[in-house]
């Protein structure tokens, strides 16, 4: 399973706007595309921050896409005032155990490693070490992990039934956060909370 995904930082006063858009015109376009399975949409209201991710069934479908689905990120950066920065990543692990509801939020932890050869067996840790902890945590209700095999980079997405619920998870999502920096031999470069505006991205389970 692979995964595109679009960055805009842009007006905090057109996050409603831009939401509206994703999910009414930006979706149904994009889920008829051949291999598409669906949309997510991350939003911080008071930065203006927005990550739309694609999932795709495998490479050749979502290289495939890339001009199709220029057109709308395009009208999203015009809705919002910003330049999307586009990314593609393998989805190397997707576990679920609750779906998300509308008071969603995800933590997400970007980091990168020097030596992007060795992925496999950081994937094989955080599988075996780390999930079962991650899965534990109050308010769990999925966990992605997204990686780069040129750069190096990943991000970690930890899904919450809502914000109340990631903040008593508090010390212990830290504490799996230092082994997991720990455990993936990177560095961690951001750390940051968003809002699950748009929750239609249909990949199946990776674990």
């Amino acid at each position: 399973m692979y995964a595109r995904t679009a960055t805009l930082r842009g007006d905090p006063r057109r996050v409603d706007q831009a939401i509206t858009f994703v999910r009414d015109e930006w979706l149904p376009t994009a889920t008829d595309l051949d291999g598409c399975t669906g949309l997510s949409m991350l939003v911080g209201r008071r930065t203006g921050r927005c990550i739309v991710t694609s999932g795709w069934a495998d490479e050749q479908a979502m290289l495939a896409s890339a001009e199709s689905m220029r057109p709308d990120r395009a009208r999203l950066g015009k809705v919002l005032g910003a330049v999307p920065v586009v990314a593609q990543w393998e989805i190397a692990v997707l576990h679920r155990v609750q779906p998300t509801g509308p008071d969603a939020v995800c933590r997400l932890v970007w980091s990168t490693r020097p030596d992007p050869s060795a992925l496999d067996d950081d994937v094989a840790t955080f599988r075996m070490a780390l999930l079962p902890r991650i899965e534990e945590l109050t308010g769990f209700c999925s966990a992605s992990l997204l990686v780069d095999r040129v750069s190096g980079n990943t991000v970690l997405a930890v899904a919450y039934a809502d914000r109340e619920a990631m903040l008593v998870a508090g010390q212990r999502a830290d504490a799996v956060r230092e082994q997991y920096a720990r455990a993936m031999c990177g560095r961690i470069t951001e750390v940051t909370d968003l809002d699950l505006a748009v929750a239609h991205l249909r990949v199946p389970e990776t674990v």
